[in-house]
């Protein structure tokens, strides 16, 4: 047994790394098999030497973001203990975290792990970007967000918001209602982040006076959208044609983020996802850039995190479902 004593001198800090009824202190017990008191600005970790180095380091990390702004939640901890195990705790040191934009909650949005970092900085710095990964990784609603935060700015003008009107796997049938009514369904997901970010009532406002723009991919064809920031979401769903079509939409003074998860492909057998295609294909691009999310960057319930790595070990052994 070892015993280790770190020092927090900040008492804010020192409850932030804590978290609600210790839970975050209990994570880190879990995670490494250790026991940690706490005394006045002290933490005492007592177990064996390899686990006590690495809580640590843990705690060290956690103690920066704290000082950073970012607050330490159960999920904060999660993903922390992974990167130290996996030896990326230098990523963090440079991770800042900083706000994108304020829902009307009064949240603020920021991204919580390296690859979501790196994501926002794509966007910022890139014309068009794809981002790909598993589901949970903030894809979607962190591009809305700097889409309002663009807009709030007066850098673009309107919101575009697409996706392919694709079914996960099932037969929806004939819809009732108009045409608005018929696409919901469907593009739920992207009303719900714009909720968040707006409210209900500023969001309808914007979509009577088409700030805001939310329709099928099929909508898209023939237009040039100018002072726009294009969100196509569900990318993995569309066909070769489908993403050249949008692509080929972009305006001046236009960005464009591409959304998907090509573990999640609802096309028929024989169609080719056309975000596979554009990875290929516009790898060159200047103004383009991929960004690739792992398990790691999954920010919802613990147990999505476990599922994706389960279904990863499973089709890794050459096994379908």
């Amino acid at each position: 047994m070892t015993e280790k004593t770190i020092r927090l001198d900040n008492p804010a800090k020192m409850q932030e790394l804590l978290g609600s009824c210790d839970e975050n202190l209990n994570a880190l017990q879990r995670e490494y098999n250790v026991i940690l008191f706490c005394r006045g600005g002290d933490i005492r970790i007592s177990g064996e030497p390899e686990q006590v180095e690495l809580c640590e380091k843990a705690i060290a990390l956690l103690s920066e973001l704290a000082g950073k702004g970012q607050h330490l939640n159960e999920q904060t901890v999660r993903y922390v203990t992974s990167m130290v195990s996996d030896g990326q705790a230098e990523a963090l040191h440079s991770f800042s975290g900083d706000g994108i934009c304020i829902t009307t909650s009064g949240k603020v949005v920021r991204p919580k792990t390296v690859g979501q970092k790196k994501y926002v900085d794509a966007i910022m710095k890139n014309t068009i970007v794809l981002g790909v990964g598993p589901a949970g990784t903030g894809k979607t609603y962190l591009a809305v967000a700097l889409a309002v935060k663009a807009f709030r700015a007066h850098e673009i003008q309107k919101i575009i918001l697409t996706r392919p009107a694709v079914e996960a796997g099932e037969k929806l049938g004939f819809l009732p209602g108009d045409l608005q009514e018929k696409v919901d369904p469907y593009l739920r997901p992207l009303y719900d982040a714009l909720f968040d970010m707006f409210g209900a009532e500023t969001f309808a406002r914007h979509m009577e006076k088409n700030i805001i723009e939310v329709a099928p991919l099929a909508y898209m064809r023939g237009r040039t959208l100018d002072d726009a920031f294009i969100i196509l979401d569900e990318a993995q769903n569309t066909t070769s044609e489908q993403i050249k079509m949008c692509l080929t939409r972009l305006g001046a003074n236009s960005r464009m983020v591409i959304t998907g998860d090509i573990t999640q492909i609802d096309l028929p057998e024989k169609r080719k996802s056309g975000l596979i295609e554009a990875m290929k294909v516009l790898r060159h691009v200047e103004g383009v850039s991929t960004v690739r999310f792992s398990d790691k960057d999954v920010v919802r319930h613990k147990i999505v995190q476990d599922i994706i790595k389960a279904y990863e070990a499973y089709y890794k052994e050459g096994r379908k479902l």
